[in-house]
């Protein structure tokens, strides 16, 4: 069943859509009877809703277009009917009058398919073979972009160079003189003439960006500059960057030249703020310039499709970091063997590749720890008797394989949910999975009733707000954060004018994105009320913030338990697998110290209460126990463990060079060859 708000889209989208019908036809029937008043009342309308629904609903359109029932058609019908209109309203005086009118017509869509042309040719030239960020690419002769309407927007440039056209001929059908039209004809070509006049400037010299083999030579000379050492290689789906910037911090503070190697276009604006330099390599024939460069490892936080084109460079080594480790079967893909080596946090996940048997050499795989979890605060003992318990409840999403015990939501989430709003002193943090419900709809339908439960409990439970002054410092520094981390290019924008405009940053200026970021989470939290339940679905804050605002997480077998780990705080997870507790604790070692959910969270009370303290802490040693079998050791600290890991892959990778470089020179040139036979 969709959502109230999906249904309510879905309704003005038919409503539209039958507007637009109804007056197609009322248009054919002014035109045929002949009507003028029912004509131009609907000649106008149908143009004025297009133009509407072209600026707030371009996603009807496109399904318009995938029907053959385009702009263009649409349009062109439209002008039809008005011509039939003229000719049934004033077809008894000479047609050599209107003829001016038809040739004007015919004129316009020339001119609008020659502009649409020049605006493919503009597009074509500049589209460069990669893109960049953080790097001065100013020696590619990147230039702003041209106006979007022209370049981009062919739907809405046709529909609006239309209306003197439209207009002129509507004109005409009522008072009957020719004049009106050749003038509204006149214009709209003349539109057409200047818009195509005007983008084919790009295509001088003068505007011209690099051409392919240009960049590419400059792409050549740009890694030879900067001498890359260590990589991150990040290829997957518009929802998917997080498994990036979860590493953009750890990647900055290697020892060497770090960079960052994107597949997808869309992702260069996807990544977060970082110091890092950024290049994209959409086509595999152009990945190989890193063969040749001086990078020695790449990390890779996540398996794609595009991996294994990367994987081909054996110049290169490659770690797999994953983006989260859990008892999942995804935290231990049969994949990880093309990789050089398997970073892991600490000795579970090790043990967890040797027991999974999917050929992984046990001497490949690296514990590392988790270096970005050192925002974690760790515990610090029962919440006050007099103040709120705040629980987080942080499912996560279906999965692909479709297996119940996956989420909770489904099946338990709003028994949990239930339990915890029944109890008056917890304060609920609601974070989801942002994939939640993207495979099974019911796991979307199950969140979103939960999100309605937590609504309305807030709306019987009241108390005390913050003043105005925490709303305040909250706007001041959510303007500051934006300001900083939200690319404020011009609409017409295209990844040419964004290379130019993000090139070298200033620098610290990720230092700076962190201290704002910090600044506005205080404040985030201090404009809430401490008594009221909170859903949080957006990018901020972020999980880690979240687990330390909480005393106690719920959540389900995935990488979150892992990471709330650090805390050493109380933790519990829903059983939804159908398994005994004991068959559960045992196939899933992350959850051993961890208080067990059933489906009906008949647990929750006892839980709450030894969270508070008024209970026993039964699994206090077990969860310290539990954080170095995940996590490994807290000495050295993990991001010194990480960096030695990165420095001795780069070793092994000179080495490599080495002997090839040392065989090389063994194996005779032909013309030693020859000269040896020859004696």
């Amino acid at each position: 069943m969709p959502s109230a708000g999906t249904a309510s889209r879905r309704a003005v989208q038919l409503a539209a859509l039958l507007a637009m019908l109804v007056f197609f036809a009322t248009q054919l029937v002014g035109a045929l009877l002949p009507n003028v008043p029912l004509l131009i009342t609907a000649s106008a309308a149908g143009l004025a809703l297009d133009l509407y629904l072209q600026h707030r609903d371009p996603g009807l359109v496109a399904v318009l277009g995938k029907i053959r029932f385009d702009v263009m058609v649409r349009q062109l019908l439209r002008d039809m009917l008005v011509l039939i209109g003229l000719l049934r309203l004033h077809g008894d005086g000479p047609l050599s009058d209107y003829a001016p009118v038809f040739v004007g017509l015919v004129l316009f869509y020339g001119t609008h398919l020659a502009c649409q042309a020049t605006a493919i040719l503009v597009r074509r030239s500049r589209t460069l073979p990669f893109l960049t960020r953080n790097i001065d690419a100013s020696g590619l002769r990147l230039t702003a972009a041209p106006p979007r309407l022209l370049a981009r927007q062919h739907g809405r440039r046709l529909l609006r160079f239309a209306i003197p056209a439209t207009a002129g001929m509507l004109v005409t059908a009522g008072t009957g003189r020719p004049l009106w039209g050749e003038l509204g004809m006149g214009l709209a070509v003349l539109l057409g003439l200047g818009g195509t006049a005007y983008l084919a400037g790009w295509l001088r010299p003068k505007k011209r960006v690099a051409n392919e083999q240009r960049a590419l030579e400059w792409l050549d000379r740009w890694l030879a500059d900067y001498r890359p050492t260590v990589g991150m290689y990040f290829s997957g789906g518009t929802s998917s960057a997080y498994q990036a910037n979860m590493w953009l911090s750890t990647l900055s503070e290697l020892d060497g030249n770090p960079v960052i190697v994107l597949r997808e276009r869309f992702m260069v604006q996807k990544i977060d703020a970082t110091d890092v330099p950024i290049v994209c390599i959409p086509k595999v024939v152009h990945l190989m310039a890193l063969e040749k460069s001086s990078l020695k490892m790449m990390l890779h936080p996540a398996n794609s499709g595009k991996t294994s084109q990367v994987l081909r460079m054996p110049s290169i080594k490659h770690a797999f970091t994953n983006h989260g480790e859990s008892d999942k079967l995804s935290s231990c893909n049969p994949y990880s063997k093309a990789y050089d080596e398997i970073w892991v946090a600490g000795p579970a996940a090790r043990e967890r590749y040797q027991l999974a048997d999917i050929g992984v050499d046990d001497r490949d795989v690296v514990e590392v720890g988790r270096p970005q979890l050192a925002p974690i605060l760790p515990y610090a003992g029962p919440p006050a008797a007099d103040g709120f318990t705040t629980v987080l409840y942080a499912p996560t999403w279906e999965g692909w394989d479709g297996q119940p015990g996956n989420t909770s939501v489904m099946l338990a989430g709003e028994n949990i949910v239930r339990a915890l709003l029944a109890d008056p002193k917890v304060r609920l943090l609601y974070k989801p999975h942002p994939m939640t419900g993207s495979v099974d709809p019911r796991a979307g339908r199950a969140n979103e009733r939960i999100q309605a439960m937590i609504r309305e409990a807030n709306t019987r439970r009241g108390g005390p707000r913050p003043g105005p002054e925490t709303a305040a410092e909250l706007a001041r520094r959510t303007a500051e954060l934006d300001r900083l981390t939200t690319s404020t290019f011009r609409d017409s924008a295209d990844e040419v004018e964004r290379m130019l405009l993000q090139g070298a940053p200033e620098k610290g200026r990720a230092a700076t994105v962190e201290a704002a970021t910090v600044a506005w989470e205080a404040a985030y939290w201090a404009s809430l009320p401490e008594w009221e339940h909170q859903v949080i679905t957006a990018a901020r804050p972020a999980l880690y913030t979240c687990f330390n605002q909480s005393d106690l997480l719920i959540s389900d077998v995935s990488s979150v338990v892992s990471d709330y780990l650090i805390s050493e705080k109380p933790y519990a997870v829903a059983n939804t697998s159908g398994l005994a507790e004991d068959e559960f604790r045992a196939v899933f070692p992350t959850v051993s110290a961890a208080t067990i959910l059933s489906p009906e969270a008949e647990q929750v009370p006892a839980l709450l209460a030894e969270v508070r303290g008024t209970g026993q802490d039964a699994h206090a040693a077990a969860r310290a126990a539990l954080k170095v079998q995940l996590l490994g050791p807290s000495d050295p600290p993990s991001l010194v463990r990480f960096n030695q890991a990165a420095l001795a892959l780069a070793a092994k990778a000179d080495e490599r060079r080495a002997r090839m470089e040392a065989r090389a020179s063994e194996i005779p040139t032909q013309r030693e060859a020859d000269t040896i036979a020859s004696v």
